[in-house]
Formats: C-alpha cells, structure tokens, sequence
C-alpha cells in the first residue's frame, strides 16, 4: 500500500449547537467544512475537501465522527469516514483521530486504506489539519 500525508486549512460554512440540559456546558455541534488539500501525492495534492462532522461536548472536550468527500481535479471523488476526540484547554481546541477511505469514482473505484489526522482550530470557524495514512487503488481484473 503506497503510503499518503498532508494538510488542509479549512473553513466552516455551516455550523449549528445545541445546548443540552442534562449537565452543564453540554453542547451538539453540527458542522460542515470546506478546504484544500496540500500532498506530495499528485493524486490528492490541490484536491476539494468537504467534510461533516458531529460533536458531543462537556465544557469542550468529547468524541467527533463524520465523513469526508475529496473532489480531485480530474472530477473523480473520494470519500470515508473519521472519528476523534476534541480537547480544549483555555483559548486553544484541538483534535486528534482516525480516518479511512469507503471508496470513491472512476479510477479510484474500490478505494480502501486510511489512516490518522491531528488539528487545530485556528479560530470559531477555522481548522487546520495534517494527516497520514496509506492507500490501496483496487486494480481491475482480465476477464479469462
């Protein structure tokens, strides 16, 4: 499996909370984030991502899972889930998990493999994020 690395500054372009009653500072949080992936692999490198991610917050730390889609520059996708933990401590929010890729279109049809990610939000809105991992492309069959 070829081995994958880089980074995205993204941006949220939606976001929802809501506040829970059961134990203070309890919060959902729905969010959508867009941004551009940097690699070394040609393949993801300049590549669109969206990811939708959930949250389940006390005083703002708890668990997020979500999925992403990549848009690559020849209109192929490819897409997976994530899940991690969110930690704040004083002004700074950090989060930290895994990944992995459920398939994707055309050439990266079959698509499997995944990896981890770490971050930080930049600001209210903002994220920054690296990650690693590897990467299997299904490779099609001759037909006998």
């Amino acid at each position: 499996m070829p081995n994958l690395s880089g980074s995205f500054s993204g941006r949220a372009t939606s976001q929802s909370t809501i506040a829970l009653h059961d134990t203070s500072n309890h919060d959902l949080n729905l969010l959508e984030v867009r941004g551009v992936q940097k690699s070394t692999d040609e393949q993801w490198n300049n590549s669109k991502i969206t990811y939708w991610g959930t949250a389940d917050l006390i005083a703002g730390n708890g668990p997020q899972r979500g999925y992403f889609v990549n848009e690559h520059s020849d209109g192929e996708r490819d897409f997976g889930t994530f899940e991690g933990r969110i930690v704040t401590s004083g002004a700074q929010v950090t989060i930290e998990g895994t990944w992995k890729f459920t398939g994707g279109t055309g050439k990266l049809k079959g698509l499997t493999g995944g990896g981890s990610y770490k971050g930080r939000m930049t600001s209210p809105v903002e994220v920054e994020n690296t990650w690693e991992g590897k990467y299997q492309i299904a490779t099609k069959t001759k037909a006998a």
